[in-house]
């Protein structure tokens, strides 16, 4: 039996781009993913300079990581992503290229985006940060 997820949006919030404010699990095991970064399996980063390349690189290591214990991105229930800007319109091209990646549905839970001024490794520009709601 999969551990039942529900998203929510209570009509008191305001409307999301793709997002539920709120999202309960019941019971079951859950995955804590480690920030995934934009480097290759050599532990390169990828695409200097380039956040749609380092969006892809995440999103395929965030899938890779999904599917070494079992999960989707369906079975996502957090997420926090991190852009190294301040402008608006960087962050929104960075939500809609990750809402149309590889791992899109696990965007669809409970979300976060947040512009930073520096994530770990030198000419990183991106970090998504995933929880999962692992099935049985």
């Amino acid at each position: 039996m999969s551990a039942k997820i529900t998203r929510i949006n209570p009509e008191q919030l305001h409307a999301t781009p793709g997002y539920h404010h709120v999202t309960v699990v019941e019971a079951g095991r859950t995955a804590y993913l480690a920030g995934q970064c934009p480097l290759d399996r050599s532990g390169s980063l990828v695409g200097p300079g380039d956040l749609d390349v380092q969006i892809d690189q995440v999103a395929a290591n965030a899938l890779a990581a999904l599917k070494a214990v079992g999960a989707e991105p369906q079975h996502v229930v957090r997420s926090v992503i991190y852009v190294r800007s301040d402008d608006t319109d960087v962050l929104g091209g960075a939500w809609r290229r990750l809402t149309d990646s590889v791992i899109g549905g696990a965007f669809t839970t409970a979300s976060t985006l947040l512009g930073v001024a520096q994530l770990g490794f030198t000419g990183q520009l991106v970090e998504v940060d995933l929880t999962a709601a692992l099935p049985d």
